[in-house]
């Protein structure tokens, strides 16, 4: 894969593993950090003969001028921008009543906004090469919606509207669009949050992984507006 992947939230459990799968496969991959020990973390998991193709950039995701510049600065060393992998992400329970305005926003921004504003990011650049390969992250658990999730289920719902609106919209550009919809993820987090179920029934990050990099090929062109569930 002669590729160059930008992977938002590429220091956490899934964004870990679709890093180390897409420079397995001889991509090059930028991700931005917010969190030191987590960029030291995924940097410690790179072998030594992969890691000229990483490019770690601290960056705040949710903040449109730091995206642009994080792109820009992909641009400057490996000369362009072919894959986006929108894997950046939170959760919080509740319902209508125990959804304050804050953490409606905070789910917004971090499941929603932060993937519209990546996508903004790479766009020009891949409309200027009439090629792209565009992959967010959505959720499972909002097809059909549940209860008791509200804002939660409401930003990975907008990031299916956004995975479907930007396929037909991109498409005649040669750019696709699809989306990953896991289900309950195997992670530390998860694993933590929940002590007492049992994590050999839940979908691994690597799984999810495969995926991504099924749909980042460039052979997956006839592959648009897809929603793939795990």
């Amino acid at each position: 894969m002669n590729e160059v992947a930008i992977v938002t939230g590429g220091t956490g459990a899934l964004g870990q593993a679709v890093t180390l799968r897409l420079l397995r496969d001889g991509a090059s991959v930028v991700v931005p950090w917010v969190v030191a020990d987590e960029e030291k973390t995924l940097a410690s998991r790179v072998p030594a003969d992969w890691r000229p193709r990483l490019l770690t950039v601290e960056c705040d995701v949710t903040d449109a001028s730091s995206m642009a510049s994080l792109v820009k600065t992909s641009i400057g060393k490996f000369r362009y921008v072919r894959v986006l992998v929108t894997a950046v992400g939170g959760f919080a329970g509740g319902g209508l009543l125990q959804t304050d305005l804050d953490g409606w926003n905070r789910m917004l921004s971090l499941n929603l906004t932060s993937a519209f504003i990546a996508a903004r990011a790479v766009g020009p650049w891949m409309l200027h090469a009439r090629y792209g390969r565009i992959v967010m992250v959505a959720s499972r658990a909002v097809v059909p919606p549940v209860g008791g999730l509200l804002a939660y289920t409401v930003s990975k719902a907008g990031v299916i509207t956004l995975t479907q609106a930007l396929a037909a919209e991109l498409e005649a550009a040669g750019i696709t669009v699809n989306a990953v919809l896991p289900s309950t993820m195997d992670t530390p987090a998860n694993r933590a949050a929940m002590p007492d179920a049992d994590p050999t029934q839940w979908t691994p990050v690597d799984a999810v992984a495969d995926a991504v990099a099924f749909l980042a090929r460039e052979d997956s062109g006839h592959i648009t507006g897809t929603l793939l569930s795990i």
